[in-house]
């Protein structure tokens, strides 16, 4: 069984390559490894280590303390209210979401997001 560590920075590596458009096979070349590699670290069953995990930050242009943001304590998983996912970035469609959003233009992104909170706030 995968530890939480590595399956949780697994999980980020898969986030963000998806946000940026990348492919398992773009990031793998980028690092220097083969595609099935970056399929094992994204779902645990393979640790990476420091040195690959630096090249990977590289390639995904994040800092490595990217891979830890979101780790907790042991119980400290906190819940939500309402319809929101309690992880919204293993969400797929607020993935896409995020990811078409980022792709609006800049003054038309404030409009949509003003939308969406008046929108948020009438439901």
């Amino acid at each position: 069984m995968a530890h939480k560590v590595d399956l949780h920075v697994g999980k980020r590596i898969r986030q963000r390559r998806w946000l940026t458009g990348m492919t398992q096979q773009k990031l793998a070349e980028l690092v220097g490894i083969k595609f099935q590699q970056i399929q094992k670290y994204e779902t645990g069953a393979n640790r990476v280590s420091a040195s690959r995990l630096w090249d990977i930050a590289d390639a995904l242009d994040v800092n490595v303390a990217f891979f830890f943001e979101g780790m907790e304590g042991e119980g400290a998983e906190v819940t939500t209210s309402g319809k929101v996912p309690i992880d919204v970035m293993g969400d797929k469609e607020a993935m896409d979401l995020i990811r078409s959003y980022y792709a609006i233009p800049e003054d038309q992104r404030r409009r949509l997001f003003e939308l969406a909170r008046v929108l948020s706030d009438v439901a």
